[in-house]
């Protein structure tokens, strides 16, 4: 029987989140994982398998912890300007990283990708009663501003005109 595990699986997890979230994939080392994470190097292969296996457990958690609650609370926005804003204000760092950097290289990220977008596109479509491919493309120029960081404003003053009481 081996040892217990040393760390907690769960804010190892979460911290690795984080730190690909921030860096990317390739701008995240093993050796980075180790010192950030706490893990002992030995562990983290023997937990998650690879850098990579890590990687998707990270990801997962990223679309369950913050894209999914995003995709709950755009299928009840009232308005694009609503739904606009909930895209643009939410954490999705980790997952336009893999959207840009992963997805292309690896299908189980291109899978994950896919599916969450999707799931955000349907909420889109669903709250504002329009057709899917309107929904994709509002999601899109969301993604895109915020991808932006938004430093002209384009967001405010898109939200601001997509609003009816504006």
């Amino acid at each position: 029987m081996g040892r217990p595990r040393a760390f907690d699986e769960d804010e190892a997890v979460r911290a690795a989140v984080k730190l690909f979230g921030s860096r990317a994939y390739d701008g995240v080392s093993v050796d980075d994982l180790v010192t950030h994470l706490g893990v002992h190097r030995n562990s983290l292969y023997k937990t998650f398998g690879s850098k990579r296996g890590l990687y998707l457990v990270a990801l997962r958690r990223h679309l369950a912890d913050d894209v999914r609650p995003l995709a709950d609370a755009l299928a009840s926005a009232p308005d694009a300007a609503t739904a606009l804003r909930l895209v643009t204000s939410a954490d999705l760092g980790l997952l336009l990283l893999a959207a840009v950097e992963r997805a292309p290289a690896d299908d189980d990220v291109a899978a994950e990708v896919a599916t969450a977008l999707g799931a955000v596109d349907r909420a889109v479509a669903d709250a504002l009663g329009i057709p899917a491919e309107l929904a994709a493309a509002l999601t899109a120029a969301a993604l895109g501003i915020l991808l932006r960081g938004d430093p002209d404003g384009v967001g405010t003053a898109l939200s601001q005109r997509l609003d009816p009481l504006a």
